[in-house]
Formats: structure tokens, C-alpha cells, sequence
């Protein structure tokens, strides 16, 4: 597992329920970081919050994120891939974007640790899943816009709905990651309001026969 440098481990937890704790996930991945001589520098607990839930209600998991992209360690270590969440779009999102800052990740229950040459292949495979992701996030959006038009509606703001696909893609995606309607202004430059009714623009013109 070791590649001639120390890698500074993050551990993450997460229980359902108050009554539940995450002892026994810290305790074993404690043993391994150990074993492989990885300091941990860091743990991100989020107790009592589903993993249904998205990035923004989960504090601890959104810290973990903000994390791996200023390199604050270098393995992310988890008990199993549910602890991380049960939703696969934003599963994927996490996973691909680690991947991009080349923080290498350590599942216990799943047998998973990119750290080594079959587990770095395997991770990798997560581009390729985001990358796709990405492509049908474009073509609902472009085929949304069609549809409203043909209809001969409009969404709102033509700057932002008819001429920008790339800002109402971003908005998707950063949706998909589980950002409120606020954050997701403040990253694109518009206001949460324009957000929402973009968003429902999606959602109406999909049910579209």
C-alpha cells in the first residue's frame, strides 16, 4: 500500500440515528491507517444524518469535500461506500471529484484502496461514470430548452435559459452535488430565485410526452 511517501489520512464517518455511534468505523480504521502508516489528520464525523440527505445537510461530509479540493490530505478512509451516501449521483460526483485533486481513497467494508495499482485502476474508472454524467446533464438541458420553445414558452431569463447552456448545466450539476439554491447562486453568479425557477423549468419540461 505504501508508494515511498506518507500520505496524511481523513477519516469520515456517519450513523443514521442519535442512538447510534461510529465507534467501531473509527476504531477498525484506525488499526489500518496504522498498519500502513498513514497519519490522520483529520476526522469528519456526521451523526445522526441519512445518507439520503445531500451535501449541503451534511456538515461534516461537506467539509470532507471542501478538504480533498485544498489537498488537506492526501486518502480519504471510510468504514463502507454507504457512509458516504446512498445516492449514486452524488456518490459519483464526490468520488470523480477526488479523483481530479488525486486523493486516493480507502473503503474498508468493500475491499477498496486506490493506493494500490488495482485499486488506482478501479477509482479511475469514476472519469469515465462523471464524464457521462456530465453529457446527459448537457442533453436534458439542451433538450428541455427545445421543448419549452416549441411550446412557445420561455424560462425566465433569455441570459440565462436560452444563451448560457453552460451556466444551466452548472446549475444541474451542482444540484446533483446536493447545494441549496442559494449556494448554487453564489457559485454561478445569479440569483437563488433565477435557481429555483430555472430548476422548475427542468422538472415541468420533462414531464413533457
Amino acid at each position: 500500500m505504501k508508494d515511498g511517501k506518507t500520505k496524511r489520512a481523513a477519516i469520515y464517518a456517519r450513523v443514521s440515528t442519535d442512538g447510534q455511534t461510529t465507534e467501531n468505523q473509527l476504531r477498525e480504521l484506525h488499526l489500518v491507517a496504522e498498519r500502513n502508516g498513514w497519519p490522520i489528520v483529520h476526522e469528519f464525523i456526521d451523526q445522526g444524518i441519512s445518507g439520503a440527505k445531500g451535501r449541503d445537510q451534511r456538515p461534516a461530509f461537506d467539509a470532507l469535500w471542501k478538504g480533498a479540493v485544498r489537498r488537506e490530505f492526501d486518502v480519504v478512509m471510510v468504514w463502507a461506500v454507504d457512509r458516504l451516501g446512498r445516492s449514486l449521483t452524488h456518490l459519483v460526483n464526490f468520488l470523480s471529484e477526488i479523483h481530479a485533486k488525486k486523493v486516493d481513497l480507502f473503503i474498508y467494508q468493500q475491499g477498496i484502496d486506490s493506493t494500490t495499482p488495482g485499486g488506482k485502476a478501479l477509482f479511475g474508472m469514476m472519469g469515465v461514470f462523471a464524464e457521462f454524467e456530465r453529457s446527459m446533464i448537457q442533453e436534458r438541458v439542451k433538450a428541455g430548452i427545445k421543448r419549452v420553445r416549441a411550446k412557445g414558452q420561455r424560462w425566465g431569463r433569455k441570459t440565462i435559459e436560452e444563451t448560457d447552456p453552460d451556466i444551466c448545466t452548472r446549475i444541474l450539476e451542482l444540484r446533483q452535488k446536493g447545494l441549496g439554491m442559494g449556494a448554487i447562486g453564489k457559485q454561478v453568479g445569479v440569483s437563488s430565485r433565477t435557481v429555483w425557477r430555472f430548476l422548475r423549468g427542468v422538472e415541468a419540461s420533462s414531464q413533457v410526452a
